[in-house]
């Protein structure tokens, strides 16, 4: 069979080029079935006359066509949809319940998710239309045009000058490190990977926050380690409970947010951190300062680092959370030996860093862009944070910590709610739930979940509302056990 010119949706006044709008008709006729495999395409003359363009036009799309595999050209017959099975299968991914770790990337398959859930209140990250797409625009088309090649390895610990920006950014907290000390690593979560390849061997035992990132227990079990809890408050790790963690499982290394924390957007007071850093000391445990959330901290509050140094002790940051969840950008500061054997484990797993992205964020930082952009991120979150809040405890939730920034906020259910069981219905909407069993293990982690106000509209707590009576009215054994 062929297919006809008339079969093709063409749109000469449509704003997107000729070339894009036949591309995109016939990937999605080939993904949907409507045509079939075999089935012969117009000849370049038939369907450039029939649509009024040129055949260069047509010849071009028919190439972005066959290079996707959507199409196949034979010599002297003509061009026909491929019999390949792969043009028919272009939306779809493998079973992530395949996975040994399905359990552990539950959350984080959700929030990347864009199509099920267009309430995401339980999201890590902020909504896109917040982040700056005009700017990267404008950033890469500077980048584009400039003369250097874009087509050779950088630098083996990442782009000289951004380094050395980060540098000034780091004395703002009176953290000093010289660009030698700092390495660019593809996300913080690539930096997290090396520290614990460099520092941590199976069945190593490594400390984590409780309640904390979830990703952090994760990571620890790919490496073969076993994490153990430290409980935290609005000060910082309980030092109680880290000592009797130290004295108990001589771990190697303490994986912690200082500011700003996940889930709970506290931080820790000097007077708690100057303790941890020497209980830590005490028993050469390595300390990991997770600070990825540092520029929505308006009130520069304390880190780790500013009062330790880098004997024991590696500060990972990144540019991600700011600008783009697409251009993956992260760096590790620490003493020079062990930058160095991170280098090198660099070098191994994965060769440098994009000398394109890094120079692309250097040029978003140094251009007075950047921190507009994100005075501009914090007066949003500071405009929505409080009437959110509010609105939960009018819900009867609980407000265990009131962050002065970022946007996490870790409450606690009214009554006997599960958050598990407010969770699982709250998906079946459409709604994104971050349960509190994801981020503790603590005996009622069920009673709390962190919250995003950033991804909570107006429109989300009518359904909000009514799921919270469905889980009060529903019989105990109903109700899923944490």
């Amino acid at each position: 069979m062929t297919i006809s010119a008339a079969d093709w949706a063409f749109d000469k006044a449509g704003s997107l080029p000729f070339v894009e709008q036949l591309v995109r008709h016939a990937t999605q006729a080939v993904g949907d079935g409507r045509w079939q495999p075999g089935e012969r395409l117009p000849s370049i003359r038939q369907l450039a006359e029939a649509l009024g363009v040129s055949r260069f036009t047509v010849t071009d799309a028919y190439e972005r066509l066959a290079a996707a595999g959507l199409v196949v050209s034979r010599r002297g017959s003509g061009v026909y949809v491929a019999r390949s099975t792969q043009a028919r299968r272009l939306v779809r991914e493998v079973d992530a319940s395949a996975s040994a770790m399905a359990q552990e990337v539950a959350l984080l398959r959700r929030v990347m998710d864009t199509e099920t859930f267009p309430f995401k209140p339980g999201s890590g990250c902020l909504p896109a239309d917040w982040l700056g797409d005009a700017d990267l625009r404008s950033a890469l088309r500077e980048l584009a045009r400039q003369p250097a090649p874009l087509t050779e390895y950088g630098s083996v610990q990442g782009h000289p000058a951004l380094r050395r920006q980060l540098g000034f950014r780091l004395e703002r907290y009176d953290i000093q490190a010289d660009p030698a000390q700092i390495l660019m690593t593809g996300s913080a979560s690539h930096g997290l990977d090396m520290v614990m390849r460099a520092l941590v061997r199976p069945g190593d035992r490594v400390l984590v926050d409780d309640p904390g990132f979830y990703n952090f227990q994760a990571l620890i079990r790919l490496h073969g380690a076993v994490p153990v809890a430290v409980p935290r408050d609005a000060e910082g790790p309980v030092p109680a409970a880290l000592r009797l963690a130290l004295e108990q499982h001589g771990p190697v290394l303490y994986l912690t947010n200082s500011v700003l924390s996940n889930p709970t957007g506290a931080g820790v007071s000097r007077q708690r951190a100057l303790r941890v850093l020497s209980l830590l000391s005490e028993r050469q445990c390595w300390l990991l300062e997770d600070d990825i959330y540092a520029d929505f901290d308006v009130r520069h509050s304390l880190r780790f680092a500013s009062l330790a140094g880098f004997e024991r002790l590696i500060y990972t940051g990144s540019l991600s959370k700011t600008l783009s969840a697409d251009l993956r950008v992260g760096f590790l500061v620490s003493n020079p030996a062990l930058i160095a054997e991170l280098t090198d484990i660099k070098l191994i797993t994965g060769m440098s860093t994009s000398m394109a992205t890094e120079d692309l964020m250097y040029r978003l930082l140094t251009g007075g862009r950047y921190r507009r952009h994100v005075e501009q991120l914090c007066r949003r979150l500071d405009e929505v944070r409080e009437p959110v809040l509010a609105r939960f405890e009018s819900l009867g939730f609980g407000v265990e910590h009131r962050p002065v920034g970022g946007f996490f906020c870790w409450l606690k259910l009214p009554g006997e709610i599960s958050a598990a069981d407010l969770s699982r219905r709250a998906a079946e909407e459409g709604i994104l739930l971050a349960p509190g069993r994801y981020f503790s293990h603590q005996a009622d982690a069920d009673s709390y979940m962190r919250i995003n106000p950033a991804h909570c509209p107006d429109s989300l707590w009518p359904q909000l509302e009514r799921l919270l009576a469905q889980c009060q009215q529903a019989p105990p054994s109903h109700r899923p056990t944490p």
